[in-house]
């Protein structure tokens, strides 16, 4: 049975999924129709709506694409390459493989989803290439899958906003501390079952393939860069392009003032993480020169998020300016108790965010709403962040947005991928839905 659902969600998605440029665009005329037809506004309101959001989401858009590139830097550095090599080795067999590639992915997406989707799609490439018999589209599928757990993790937007002095919400609520959303009891607990459940669907699935769809070795070979040899550095400029020195200096500047701002009691958001990887990555990498070739080839991977970013914002402008958001999310609180909100907002932010898939910009929709909700069924506040967490991350793997970085890397389509992803969105929204109810 569980083969059979992983073959139809495949055959269906592989058919039907359009490329996520379409899908967005496809989902504007949906939600520019919603709002004539259930909130009463004309065209002209809609199309004020659509154009005064399309640029609402400029500067997170910015820190988006900067943690996606600065993730990759240090995902491609000589260290943590050679940890993939090291982990790839471990893996012998199609089952050991996809299992690997999750659990690892799933791992370091707690820590930062900007590294967790890079290193994932790069560890998916290197078992393609040793592994005989492994499907590479679900290996893939596994290593974006991870993604399920960036917004209970160290880089999570919501839990990140409301530690942050000055968030948009603090006359409500204060500020909540990560201890009561990323380190709550609840959140660890889905964290684990989530490691432990997920790479055995993946396993699963792989067991249920019967014509696995691989690839050669040598069709995963990066192609060589055309530039020049470093150990040609007869200009000035070329020394300082190269010079180990330079970057570790800026490096410990940059580390200096990180650990100034954590002794003076910063506390950790989206901007300090950012600022972390980008003199990680420089550190790393030992030359400034190393660094920039590998900040040119991320830059190519984030070019398909970074168009959609305007559409999607000018999604969210209709969406709130029109009262659709809102009713949609009240429509879920409506039903909910104190007991039940957590849940609720799990699944409400699910729904939600297959028409705003962005952690950041769908709390400050939705956000308000759940804060007065909680409040007024003295609901436990970072438990409602948490649901509304995961129901964000939960419904990414039907919504192809974030999964582009990855699959530039791979070298596959959204429709490639997404119906192993939607057996996964299954089984573990079952399992989040059922942990949030205790």
């Amino acid at each position: 049975m569980f083969s059979a659902l992983t073959r139809g969600c495949v055959r269906v998605f592989d058919r039907y999924l359009p490329d996520p440029l379409i899908l967005v665009l496809i989902i504007t005329l949906v939600v520019f129709a919603a709002g004539m037809v259930f909130q009463g506004h004309g065209p002209v309101a809609m199309l004020g709506f659509w154009q005064d959001g399309f640029w609402n989401l400029l500067s997170f858009a910015m820190q988006m694409a900067l943690m996606l590139v600065t993730g990759f830097t240090v995902a491609k550095t000589p260290l943590f390459m050679s940890l993939v090599s090291r982990i790839a080795t471990v893996a012998r067999t199609p089952v050991r493989a996809v299992v690997t590639v999750s659990f690892v992915s799933l791992v370091v997406t707690w820590f930062n989803w900007g590294i967790g989707l890079v290193v994932g799609a790069i560890l998916a490439r290197e078992l393609a290439r040793r592994v005989e018999g492994v499907d590479y589209r679900l290996l893939v599928a596994s290593a974006y899958a991870g993604f399920i757990i960036w917004h209970a993790g160290l880089s999570a937007a919501a839990p990140l906003v409301v530690a942050t002095p000055g968030h948009f919400l603090e006359d409500q609520i204060g500020l909540i501390s990560t201890s009561e959303t990323i380190f709550s009891p609840i959140n660890l607990i889905i964290c684990l079952v989530i490691l432990v459940l997920m790479p055995i669907v993946c396993g699963l699935m792989m067991r249920g393939i019967k014509d696995p769809v691989t690839v050669k070795a040598d069709q995963l070979e990066d192609a060589p860069a055309a530039k020049r040899d470093h150990d040609e550095q007869t200009r000035p400029a070329e020394r300082l392009e190269q010079s180990k020195w330079l970057a570790w200096i800026s490096a410990a500047l940059g580390f200096a003032a990180v650990l100034a701002y954590a002794f003076t009691g910063g506390g950790l958001n989206l901007n300090i993480v950012i600022f972390v990887l980008i003199f990680l990555g420089l550190a790393l990498h030992g030359s400034a020169k190393a660094f920039l070739e590998t900040l040119d080839e991320a830059v190519r991977g984030v070019a398909g998020v970074l168009i959609q970013f305007p559409f999607y914002a000018g999604i969210m402008g209709m969406m709130s300016a029109s009262g659709l958001a809102a009713e949609l999310a009240n429509g879920f609180v409506s039903i909910s108790t104190a007991h039940t909100l957590p849940f609720i907002s799990f699944l409400s932010a699910g729904f939600i965010n297959i028409f705003i898939p962005s952690g950041g910009g769908q709390w400050a929709v939705q956000g308000p709403i759940l804060i007065e909700a909680a409040q007024s069924l003295n609901a436990d506040i970072g438990n409602v962040i948490t649901g509304f967490a995961w129901g964000d991350a939960w419904t990414n793997m039907i919504q192809p947005f974030w999964a582009l970085p990855a699959l530039a890397i791979a070298g596959l389509k959204a429709r490639d991928i997404m119906g192993f992803c939607v057996v996964i969105m299954l089984v573990t929204g079952v399992a989040i839905g059922a942990l949030l109810l205790i």
